[in-house]
C-alpha cells in the first residue's frame, strides 16, 4: 500500500489505516511488536513526526500498547 501525500485524507491517517488493516487481518498479531519508527520511515516516505502521529492514533484506539525500552506492541484482543 502507498501513501498519497496529495490525497484528501492526511498522510498520518492513511498510515494509521494501513497499520490498522495489518493488525485486523492478523498480519501483525496480538502481542507482537510493530515495526519501529525507523523501519516505517524506510517503508513509507513520511517524516518521523507523521509516523508518530499515526502510531498515536492507534494507541488512542487501544490497538497498540507501549512497552518502555522495547517498543510498541499490538494489544491483546479479548476473545469474542
Amino acid at each position: 500500500m502507498t501513501i498519497d501525500p496529495d490525497g484528501v485524507k492526511a498522510p498520518y491517517r492513511q498510515l494509521a489505516d494501513i497499520l490498522r488493516e495489518r493488525i485486523i487481518s492478523g498480519e501483525i498479531q496480538p502481542g507482537r511488536r510493530i515495526p519501529s519508527q525507523t523501519e516505517l520511515e524506510q517503508e513509507f516516505p513520511l517524516s518521523r513526526n507523521t509516523i508518530k502521529k499515526a502510531l498515536d492514533v492507534l494507541k488512542d484506539e487501544g490497538l497498540l500498547v507501549s512497552a518502555p525500552g522495547r517498543g510498541l506492541f499490538v494489544a491483546e484482543q479479548p476473545d469474542t
